[in-house]
């Protein structure tokens, strides 16, 4: 019997949480947390200092010895910050059970446009300083640079590359390209620093003579590549092989969204809890190369699972008419929005649109006798995906379901709201998730109602 199936029938006894206790777990990822910052900013000063250092203190008294100088610097210090990014998108497991992967990615999108714009700053002064230096105008400077020293030219793409990553990363562009699109562009991030190396190591001052610090780099850069290889391509491969998922049936939900039941091997070993992602590639000629980020919708049992996707683009509409057999190439679990982060006995569950999906699979994982309020919005009555499965997996727990049914505007998840429908909330731990402005709306107002940020767990679908 599928999980789909077994779930309308009756729900399946809630296992409770299969780790340690939250308050030990969030201790622990706190001081991960603050080690992998420290270690962040000990590597980005390193670059810094010994970037300064290799160069002779004499050229910082000159205009256009010291402009080139402090390009020299900047380009350290941007190629740190963007090898930094590249180990914070690589899943790293001990990195990302210490702090969740949406994090991991929003601190990814915070240091990757300081790596950008410290590299376009070094370009431009390296420029202005040598044609300070050579007495003629910048442009033909510029040509001159790129078309006399060697390696240039593959850096001169490797920085186009990374321009290209840039200007699609920001929120506006990011809304209007498809995952599909983005995701690909996303991997000339590899190439950019690939193309760069040659020409850091060869013609960079910091390296020519200083074969100590040469090494180091050459160390840090390649094993960054190494991680990603190993962490975002062996390891998926082999646990593919090992769990052999394939795709056994594809279920209608409703009018616009599907579940999609995968059958395997020794999925206790996977470790997977309910509120967790991985990421599928589903072994077809057109997608194959593609991995998709999906929440599990209902808590793994014996040797199948499951994930319950909205119709929102080519892929998930793709989905739909998936054969049974397909293979199935899968990575992680990845995330710690889990139920065992909480740390009290009442818990407030909060969950936007298709941001369901994972509150249906945490309903599994409370043990029976938690009290539980759900907080369900969504646009139209038919947008409840997994209602009778949600509905089931409440009345076994004796949980309060609220339903806000309407738009942003008209049905919002405001301090209202909330006070309305849990007015014990501040007492609860809060789990969130749904799209960024409807999980940004929800925190927003369980902090206003007095819920210490410690007790807010929140998961936003975003990319």
């Amino acid at each position: 019997m599928d999980p789909a199936t077994s779930a309308r029938r009756s729900a399946p006894a809630p296992q409770g949480p299969r780790r340690g206790s939250g308050a030990l777990t969030r201790r622990a990822r706190a001081w991960r947390a603050d080690l992998i910052f420290t270690l962040i900013a000990v590597e980005t000063g390193i670059a810094v200092g010994l970037g300064i250092q290799a160069q002779p203190w004499s050229d910082w008294g000159t205009p256009s010895l010291a402009v080139t100088a402090l390009s020299r610097v900047l380009a350290l210090a941007g190629t740190a910050l963007a090898l930094v990014a590249l180990l914070l998108a690589a899943r790293i497991p001990w990195i990302e059970r210490s702090v969740g992967q949406d994090r991991l990615i929003k601190w990814h999108r915070v240091v990757g446009p300081y790596s950008l714009w410290f590299i376009t700053a070094h370009v431009f002064l390296v420029t202005i300083g040598y044609s300070m230096a050579d007495k003629i105008n910048a442009w033909s400077e510029w040509w001159r640079l790129i078309l006399t020293y060697p390696w240039m030219l593959p850096a001169l793409a490797g920085f186009g590359a990374m321009v290209m990553i840039g200007v699609t990363s920001y929120k506006r562009a990011r809304g209007r390209l498809r995952y599909e699109t983005w995701w690909v562009i996303h991997l000339y991030s590899y190439l950019g620093i690939a193309l760069s190396f040659m020409h850091q190591v060869t013609d960079g001052i910091m390296f020519v003579g200083h074969p100590a610090m040469k090494d180091w780099w050459m160390l840090f850069t390649l094993s960054t590549f190494a991680l990603i290889l190993w962490f975002r391509i062996l390891v998926p491969f082999v646990s593919s092989l090992y769990h052999g998922f394939k795709v056994e049936r594809v279920i209608a939900e409703n009018h616009n969204s599907i579940s999609v039941v995968m059958k395997g091997r020794k999925l206790d070993e996977l470790q997977a809890q309910g509120g967790q992602f991985l990421g599928f590639r589903f072994m077809t000629k057109r997608y194959w190369w593609e991995s998709h980020p999906y929440s599990i919708s209902a808590a793994p049992r014996n040797d199948r699972i499951r994930i319950t996707v909205k119709d929102l683009g080519d892929h998930s509409s793709w989905l739909r008419n998936m054969k049974p057999g397909t293979r199935v190439w899968i990575e992680g679990p990845y995330g710690v929005f889990t139920a065992d982060e909480a740390t009290t006995g009442r818990v407030t569950l909060i969950a936007g649109g298709v941001g369901i999906t994972p509150i249906r699979a945490l309903l599994e994982e409370f043990p029976h006798g938690t009290s539980i309020d759900l907080v369900w919005r969504a646009s139209h009555e038919d947008d409840l995906m997994l209602r009778h499965e949600v509905e089931s997996l409440a009345e076994w727990h004796g949980a309060r379901v609220h339903y806000i049914i309407g738009s942003r505007a008209e049905a919002s998840l405001d301090v209202r709201t909330l006070r309305h429908y849990v007015p014990h909330i501040k007492h609860t731990d809060v789990f969130l998730c749904g799209p960024g402005p409807v999980v940004e709306q929800a925190k927003a107002s369980a902090e206003a109602l007095g819920v210490p940020a410690d007790r807010i767990h929140d998961e936003a679908f975003a990319y």
